[in-house]
Parts: C-alpha cells; structure tokens; sequence
C-alpha cells in the first residue's frame, strides 16, 4: 500500500512539473471598423434577414480582449499587471490600431507584439466585438521552448 501511495505521488508530482501554465489579463478598447465588402458582395449583401450590408459603413464597438501566455514558472515569471498595461498601452500610444480591422485581424496584430517582447512562448487571443461575438487564435509552439521550473 505504500508502494501504491508514494506511486501516485511521483505521478501527482511528473503531472504538475509538466504542466502547461499559462497567465491571462482582460482589457477592453473603443474602435472603430467597418467591413467595405458587405456592401457588394452578395453573400453578405443579401437583401433579406440575412443581409450585413450596413457592415459597410464605419461603426463603433468596444473590443474586448483576453490574451493567454506561456509561463514558465509559478513565482510571476510574467506579472499579469504589468503585462494588462502594456498591452493597453500598445493602443494607447499608437502601436497598434483597432480601426477597420477584423477581430482575427486584431489579434494577429497583437501575437506580433507580444511575440516580439515574449519570444518562445504559446499565445492565445480572443477578441471579440461587444463581449458579443469574436474570434479566438492559439499561437502554439511545435514544442516546449523552456523546461517548467517549479
């Protein structure tokens, strides 16, 4: 029964050494889009229920933003304030622009950034228009990059 126990604890311990960690911040930024195809192409200008025509003109949301990224470490190997402000801050200063762009669009924008400044890293992003409907990227690595310190 020992045996048994102190197995389960090996196990308990390879499971946690190996496990995928990640930190995620939420932020939210006013844009402005518009999609100039809806207006002529006709699966999107339909002229029924199911016409989006009007994406067409430039409108306004509020973009939601939840991003994931690799850490490697449990002691704030990322600090998730730190990371939230800079990431706002890539808008605020003019780095990166919201306007007319899709949420994939958005998020591709992003991964490059972080990328950039976080090299080696999984990344997800999730944008979405209104807290309503969006998109979601996993920017996976083929392979862990860094071995999980613990």
């Amino acid at each position: 029964m020992i045996q048994r126990e102190q197995a389960l604890v090996e196990q308990q311990q390879r499971i946690r050494h190996h496990a995928d960690r990640k930190i995620w911040v939420t932020f939210r930024k006013e844009g402005i889009h518009k999609y100039p195809a809806a207006a002529t192409d006709p699966a999107l200008a339909t002229g029924d229920e199911y016409d989006v025509s009007f994406l067409a003109t430039a409108h306004r949301h509020i973009f939601h933003f939840r991003v994931w990224i690799d850490v490697f470490h449990n002691d704030r190997d990322i600090e998730f304030i730190q990371f939230k402000r800079w990431l706002e801050n890539l808008y605020r200063d003019a780095t990166l622009s919201l306007d007319y762009k899709s949420c994939e669009m958005m998020a591709d924008d992003l991964y490059d950034q972080i990328a950039a400044r976080y090299p080696d890293r999984a990344i997800w992003i999730d944008v979405s228009e209104d807290g309503e409907n969006g998109a979601s990227i996993q920017y996976n690595l083929s392979k862990p990059a860094h071995s999980i310190k613990i």
